[in-house]
């Protein structure tokens, strides 16, 4: 069975700026990774990449097989969800959540058709998983930024993903929100039959024993990756975000600190 994901020697670059230099990176089957580093790191170009908004300057970019230039992007992106504060603005303020959940089906914004009717069951079965059944005929412009990224969620899964990609998914929760986010982030990972999952973030504390493997990357090169175990460690954050940290692990979550006090 080939990878869900196989990037090999990915370079972008834009005139003289080199922005990934030759990244190499895969994602088994039954994976889920963390990709951390600081901003500017080069972490929005690699997912522009990989959705195919972007075109790689040199390297290949292989879903599930299929090689990206030898098979229709558009086809494949289908196979990948995401979930990114990007497509909050393109949501439609009057828009109910029940429609917004059906346009994943059809990887489109402000949906225009009318759905059918296992459009609309398959829809509720999702609201159903994500706690969020309440939400059904609530408009976007009414909720708030945690049930938003709920209803995303359930958008990017209506097209049944082989992986499915959490932008900076906690952005704008207060902490009690965050919480509650990422205790439903790791009961879905549990679920069998749930795609890969790819978290991309600045903070080791969203990083949940769920995730097996982690990405770090410092000005577009990677600084490490493999499983959470090995990538994980205070040496590789202090190259990753180029600070004297000091990684803590308290009850199977991490936490960051500074190893001397900064003046």
């Amino acid at each position: 069975m080939p990878p869900i994901l196989d990037v090999s020697g990915l370079r972008v670059a834009r005139g003289d700026n080199i922005i990934l230099h030759g990244l190499d990176w895969r994602v088994q089957r039954g994976e889920h990774w963390a990709i951390l580093g600081a901003n500017g790191c080069g972490k929005t170009t690699l997912l522009k990449s990989l959705l195919g908004y972007l075109s790689p300057s040199a390297g290949d970019i292989s879903l599930l097989g299929e090689r990206y230039g030898e098979t229709d992007w558009r086809d494949l992106r289908l196979k990948i969800g995401i979930v990114t504060s990007a497509l909050q603005a393109s949501v439609p303020a009057a828009e109910p959540a029940i429609e917004t959940v059906v346009s994943g089906r059809y990887a489109q914004l402000d949906l225009w058709l009318i759905p059918t009717r296992g459009d609309v069951t398959a829809a509720k079965k999702l609201l159903r998983l994500l706690g969020v059944t309440s939400l059904i005929n609530r408009e976007w412009q009414f909720l708030s930024q945690g049930e938003r990224q709920r209803i995303l969620i359930a958008r990017a899964l209506m097209a049944r993903p082989r992986l499915l990609i959490l932008d900076e998914p906690c952005a704008g929760l207060d902490p009690v929100a965050r919480e509650d986010f990422l205790r439903f982030l790791g009961k879905l990972a549990r679920r069998k039959n749930t795609p890969a999952l790819i978290l991309v973030t600045h903070h080791v504390e969203e990083i949940l024993p769920c995730f097996t493997h982690a990405l770090l990357l410092r000005a577009g090169r990677v600084v490490a990756a493999g499983p959470c175990a090995t990538t994980l460690t205070t040496r590789q954050l202090v190259l990753t975000f180029g600070a004297p940290l000091r990684l803590l692990r308290r009850a199977g979550r991490y936490a960051l600190g500074f190893a001397a006090t900064r003046t």
